[in-house]
Order: structure tokens, then C-alpha cells, then sequence
């Protein structure tokens, strides 16, 4: 007997392995699937400009970083206490304005290195709801809980969304032309927007999404992580508290749907024995000075030792 829809996913034809160099950017999804890339050791970035839910502020993120165009006292602002800056998360706020702008720039420079070496960028979108500043007529990436009355909220067109899909596509490919894309849509709800109104946001990032795989000559691929939470995992037991985010078993099934399709066979021996190191190393002994527990360490330190001998890159 069958409970569950099982939503088919295509093996990809470029997989990751502990030689490819991963760049993950846009919404809280991203991140999670960053935790996954670093926990087994991958080569990978995530959201060096923090959560970025919208691709037109992604775009924006994307070209600064490839044309390497830094960031000046025009691009930031003072408010409640701390200087912000409308294009990046309010993680990256800062107390001091030359220690923020130095930081952002910094920033740059780092994500201009990695869009040039990147081998795979995954890309996830949250949602088409934006809002745009007033003052400026900006779409903004974060509001930093500046007043409401300040912007203006509106919903990308699927051509909108296609636009910046294919102007981020280009823009890496004009530094990086052998870099594969990978595009997921956040299985997060937004629910702040309303429930319509969220189901519309969805289904325009969706088919902005197609379309750009579509149109585009070089191999871009959708990995289906809103429809496997949505179908495949359509039980309230599968959402954390909020019931709008995936639980962390949720996000481990996605993951697992994602590695065995994404990431080449050849390295599954090796991300065992990494598994194996990392539940070692959160293991926490009730009497770390017996015998049994020192013996343990050093055949830890020793499987840690054999593996980095292999792959310099993987560092515990």
C-alpha cells in the first residue's frame, strides 16, 4: 500500500563531487541545504549576503559581485542604532559605518573569486513579493524595520522574475561559462503575505523558473524541493512548530533526494566515513579520561588524519 505521492526527480548529468566548488544563494532553504554541504565537507559557500528572497535583488547582488563594484556611503544608511545597506540581510548590519562598508566589500571581492571558480550555483527562490522604496523606486532585499509606509509592496510578473533569472544566468556565464545551474523554490510558506496570496508567489517563481530552462541553450535543471514537501510530505507532522518551515526531518528527506540525484556515486563511501567522524566528534563522553574514550580520540584523529592525506580541501 501506498501513503505517499513520490515526486520523480531526474538524475543530473553534472554531479557534485569533493572537487567541485558549490555556491548556494537566496532563501532560508539555501541555507539549510548549506548546513548539509558543510556537514559532509563540500567545497561550498552560502549566502555570503545573507538570506535574499526575491531574484531581482539577487540579480542585483550577482552583478555587483561580477563587474566587482564596491559598495560606498550612498549604498547604506543609519537606523535604529546600526548602519544598513538595502541590498544585503540585516545579519551583515553593523555598529561602526567603515567596519560595515569594509565588510560588504570584502564580501565582494570574495563572491566575485567564487562566481569565477564556481562549478555548480544553486539557486532558491522564496517568493515574488517585494517591496520597493519609495524614496529611491529600489526593490529592496530587506526592509531592516524601517517604516512600512516608506515602501511600496508588489508582486513580480513571471517576466520579471524570468528577466533577472536570465540576466544572473548570463552574468556568471560571461566570467564562468562552464558553471551548471541548479534552480530549487523554498518549500517555506509566507504566509504574512496570505494564504492566496502566497500559492500565487509560488506558482509565479515556478514558472519563471521553467520558462528560463526553457529558453536557455545550456543545461539548467529544477530540483523539486516545494513539490516533494508539498506532495510527498503532505503531513503536518513534516513542518517545525510555526507549521509554515520544513522540520529537520523534512529537510533531511529533501536532502537525501538531492544527494541521490545530485552528488556523483563515487563520493557516497567517502561521505559515510565522514558521517561516521562528524557523529564521533559530537559525541560527548560522561568520563573523558578513561582508557576506552583516549583510544577512541586517537582512532578518530586517525580516520580525520587518513581522509585530509586524501583531500587536502576537507578540513575538520
Amino acid at each position: 500500500m501506498q501513503f505517499t505521492t513520490k515526486i520523480p526527480v531526474q538524475k543530473s548529468t553534472f554531479p557534485i563531487d569533493y572537487d567541485s566548488k558549490v555556491m548556494l544563494l537566496g532563501s532560508c532553504f539555501a541555507e539549510n541545504m548549506g548546513k548539509k554541504f558543510d556537514y559532509f565537507k563540500f567545497q561550498a559557500t552560502t549566502n555570503p549576503f545573507g538570506i535574499i528572497f526575491n531574484a531581482v535583488s539577487l540579480e542585483k547582488l550577482i552583478r555587483r559581485a561580477v563587474e566587482n563594484r564596491t559598495f560606498t556611503e550612498n549604498d547604506i544608511f543609519f537606523h535604529n542604532d546600526l548602519w544598513h545597506c538595502y541590498e544585503v540581510h540585516s545579519e551583515l548590519s553593523n555598529l561602526d559605518k567603515d567596519a560595515f562598508l569594509e565588510s560588504l566589500n570584502d564580501i565582494i571581492r570574495s563572491t566575485n573569486k567564487q562566481l569565477n571558480e564556481s562549478t555548480h550555483i544553486i539557486i532558491t527562490l522564496g517568493t515574488s513579493w517585494v517591496y520597493r522604496n519609495i524614496e529611491t523606486n529600489e526593490i529592496v532585499a530587506n526592509c531592516h524595520k524601517v517604516l512600512q509606509k516608506q515602501f511600496t509592496k508588489e508582486l513580480l510578473s513571471i517576466h520579471q522574475t524570468e528577466e533577472s533569472l536570465q540576466s544572473i544566468i548570463s552574468l556568471i556565464h560571461s566570467v564562468n561559462p562552464n558553471c551548471n545551474f541548479i534552480f530549487t523554490v523554498s518549500p517555506v510558506r509566507h504566509i504574512k503575505d496570505g494564504f492566496a496570496e502566497n500559492t500565487l508567489s509560488k506558482a509565479h517563481l515556478i514558472a519563471a523558473i521553467h520558462k528560463t530552462i526553457t529558453n536557455h541553450p545550456s543545461p539548467i535543471t529544477y530540483f523539486p524541493a516545494y513539490e516533494i514537501m508539498m506532495d510527498e510530505l503532505r503531513d503536518y507532522r513534516f513542518y517545525a512548530e510555526d507549521m509554515l518551515h520544513p522540520s529537520q526531518t523534512a529537510i533531511d528527506y529533501i536532502w537525501i533526494q538531492f544527494f541521490e540525484n545530485y552528488i556523483s556515486e563515487s563520493v557516497f563511501g567517502l561521505m559515510k566515513e565522514i558521517c561516521s567522524i562528524q557523529k564521533g566528534l559530537q559525541h560527548r563522553p560522561f568520563n573523558p579520561n578513561t582508557e576506552s574514550h583516549q583510544k577512541f580520540v586517537l582512532t578518530l584523529e586517525e580516520k580525520m588524519k587518513r581522509i585530509n592525506e586524501r583531500l587536502p580541501t576537507i578540513q575538520f
